[in-house]
């Protein structure tokens, strides 16, 4: 498996950890929100820059004892059919492994947690689950097969056996007070339920540049009316 770059350490995307991230490139959703539009391209076509597999296990053997964990975020890794082989070599090092995913393939996510090859979750939530709703937060970019299998993942990981997160990135003019607490409801029972600030700031859709974020004190409002469903609830990014 190649990846389109890497941030060889963080503190912030896998909790409590020193962690790498890597970012595979494609996305099958186009959500206009999304400041990582430049992943997009897919795997093959011109323009993508690639970091190779062994350059990146090299790297990960030489920061054993400094580095914890290993993130795979995106794009969305779970379109790479090597993603199992990736992880597998990369937990031979020794790394916790932490996966970021839309959740729109079911059966990797499942193949992963059978294997054994992730410690974590994060499932980014892109709205209400409601299919009209959710194409518009997806940038008009999805399959009734793709939303199927997105609350099909939800359901999966809210009885994983492992650690498990889910997130919305909270937009004006896409998410009000009572959708973000209609997810809350959605995943009632989930273990962590995360809403992460908006960013107006390289968006895919240059509308979306003018848009004014929530001030921290509506998100707070909206976290604490999310705490009747799900047990630990965080503000990312505020």
């Amino acid at each position: 498996m190649k990846f389109a770059g890497m941030i060889k350490q963080s503190l912030v995307d896998y909790p409590g950890k020193i962690a790498a991230v890597l970012f595979a490139r494609g996305c099958n959703f186009c959500c206009p929100f999304c400041h990582n539009g430049h992943l997009l391209i897919k795997p093959g076509k011109a323009g993508a820059e690639y970091i190779n597999m062994q350059e990146i296990l090299d790297f990960l053997r030489e920061r054993k004892g400094f580095l914890d964990a290993v993130v795979i975020s995106g794009g969305e890794p779970c379109l790479n059919l090597e993603l199992p082989e990736a992880l597998s070599k990369i937990k031979d090092i020794g790394y916790l492994t932490k996966l970021d995913t839309n959740g729109s393939r079911t059966s990797m996510l499942s193949q992963l947690g059978e294997s054994l090859l992730l410690d974590y979750v994060a499932m980014d939530i892109k709205g209400v689950l409601d299919y009209k709703r959710y194409l518009e937060a997806c940038g008009g970019r999805l399959s009734t097969e793709d939303f199927f299998n997105v609350k099909g993942s939800i359901n999966l990981l809210k009885n994983a056996d492992m650690e498990v997160e889910f997130r919305t990135t909270v937009v004006p003019g896409l998410h009000k007070a009572e959708d973000i607490i209609e997810i809350a409801r959605y995943i009632e029972g989930a273990s962590k339920y995360s809403l992460q600030q908006f960013n107006p700031r390289d968006t895919i859709n240059p509308d979306y540049y003018h848009i004014k974020p929530y001030a921290r004190e509506e998100l707070m409002a909206m976290a604490e009316g999310c705490r009747k469903y799900v047990k630990e609830v965080r503000l990312l990014n505020v």
